[in-house]
């Protein structure tokens, strides 16, 4: 018997291990996307519901040093982070006090202000306040899906309006999915993928398109009459709805004022922009001011500087009165009272879901430093220069390669956030590009490609406007020896037409 309860004791003690590091993994892929500003929120938000989190204050917070990164002289530097403070003493004794705690204490039950009670295990779980994006991820989770849809889904999750809409095309999705995430996938693919993304919640997410976003709400609903006129509008009177023509689709579907009364009420019942639902994807603001992650500086001698925007996120640290509940504690398990026991694992676990917080933050800014410098040896000339032609072909595989981070980590880090250079602001994203390998060998990046094809176009003859074949050739002449062909589809891709229909 004795020997069957210490097998359970392992595999229980074995599971609380796995869902921790499971819920550290969220924890830190959800940060790592976060930009700047979201992130400020972030952490006020999740002080303010963890007393076990604080600021540290101003004489107690180290300053941040400036990461610097010189490619002329080809020395990479060593990552600097921390610094050896009495707040680190804190911690060492906070982690000895954690680790001593006894498993009886982890075992009892917390009682929540309702009267009941839930494991105590489940407060691990990290909410700070469900986004536009956790919904859908959550959501993604649960369905069953390859790691090849799944992979097309985030991408698909992260392309949508503050509205739930998907604006782009499928045919651009898989451009992107082949230049950021090193994914060949054809259009067919992602409608089937688009497809179940469809059918989450709430209704009417993924849609391209109004008449589609409407009708996905219709075709959840039970079947009965109503339903069938509301399909019926948008399939047959859809230009006269979007009008408000109500008089004359009454008119047209030979419906009495009752029935044309109730399919009026029913269809202002439906949700244009689902994503409001959820709060937007940044959480019901749609922020118009970009606020930079990073700032990289071109100095004259050509060294490349950069400093994380860490100006409105505070230090934080361990609230020292919830510290120094566990630490008199410790020991003494077996004299406290069950109130007393309920008390300490109340505190134990706020106190190491602030620690998860800080850990997640730390690696958050760590492997954004790495990241970020590895885009500037990469792209270094872009930076001397600011000229889209010098841009490397760079994906994020050969980012997460040099840094060794995996390329999903890569893809957190780089979405949503922005540089300040010193030609302006730029979406990570910008920074890379597919290559194009011309029949000699020679590898050219997309971006540089399209750049100079543009400047081309735009200072064209209007009268007399250049066709794809002379494109080719002034190309060629440019150092992109690419074929007419090519020079079509790219400028198909740019959205400028044909040389007949650029005439003025």
């Amino acid at each position: 018997m004795a020997q069957s309860q210490v097998q359970t004791q392992k595999q229980q003690q074995a599971l609380k291990q796995t869902t921790s590091v499971n819920q550290m993994q969220l924890l830190q892929a959800r940060l790592a996307e976060l930009p700047v500003a979201q992130l400020a929120d972030c952490i006020k938000t999740e002080m303010d519901d963890n007393p076990a989190l604080e600021a540290m204050q101003p004489d107690d917070h180290f300053d941040e040093h400036e990461d610097t990164y010189d490619d002329s002289q080809g020395n990479d530097q060593d990552d600097d982070f921390e610094t050896i403070s009495e707040r680190e003493e804190r911690q060492s004794q906070l982690d000895d006090a954690l680790n001593n705690l006894g498993m009886d204490d982890e075992d009892l039950p917390v009682y929540n202000n309702n009267g009941g009670y839930y494991d105590s295990h489940n407060e691990l779980s990290y909410e700070p306040g469900e986004t536009f994006y956790d919904s859908l991820t959550m959501q993604m989770m649960e369905t069953v899906l390859t790691p090849r849809q799944r992979e097309i889904m985030e991408y698909i999750i992260g392309s949508l309006d503050e509205d739930g809409w998907l604006r782009k095309s499928t045919l651009a999705i898989a451009d992107e999915l082949a230049i950021y995430n090193d994914i060949d996938v054809n259009q067919r693919e992602i409608e089937q993928v688009l497809k179940k993304l469809q059918d989450f919640d709430p209704a009417g997410i993924g849609a391209r398109s109004l008449k589609e976003c409407l009708m996905i709400q219709i075709d959840r609903r039970e079947d009965s009459t109503e339903k069938t006129l509301m399909k019926r509008v948008l399939n047959e009177y859809y230009e006269e709805f979007t009008k408000k023509h109500w008089k004359k689709i009454q008119r047209e579907m030979a419906l009495d004022d009752s029935t044309a009364e109730r399919l009026y009420e029913e269809m202002r019942k439906l949700n244009p922009k689902p994503g409001s639902s959820l709060g937007g994807i940044m959480g019901g603001e749609t922020i118009h001011q970009i606020t930079p992650d990073v700032y990289i500086d071109t100095h004259d001698d050509g060294t490349v500087t950069f400093a994380l925007n860490n100006s409105d996120i505070p230090e934080l640290s361990i609230t020292p009165s919830f510290l120094d509940m566990v630490r008199q504690d410790q020991g003494n398990a077996d004299t406290m009272s069950r109130q007393m026991r309920e008390a300490l694992i109340y505190v134990r676990n706020k106190v190491d879901l602030a620690q998860r917080f800080i850990d997640a933050i730390k690696i958050r800014r760590n492997t954004l430093t790495m990241t970020v410098r590895a885009i500037i040896h990469w792209q270094h000339r872009f930076f001397e220069d600011g000229d889209d032609t010098s841009l490397q072909p760079m994906r994020l595989k050969d980012i997460a390669e040099k840094t060794g981070l995996d390329i999903s980590t890569v893809s957190r880090v780089c979405n949503g956030k922005y540089a300040q250079t010193r030609w302006g602001i730029f979406p990570f994203r910008h920074f890379f590009s597919d290559s194009y390998v011309t029949d000699d060998g020679k590898e050219l990046s997309t971006r540089s490609i399209k750049a100079a094809l543009e400047e081309l176009i735009k200072g064209e003859d209007k009268t007399k406007p250049l066709n794809d074949e002379t494109l080719a050739q002034m190309m060629a002449e440019r150092g992109f020896p690419i074929a007419r062909r090519t020079v079509a589809k790219y400028r198909e891709l740019m959205g400028f037409p044909i040389a007949r229909m650029r005439k003025e």
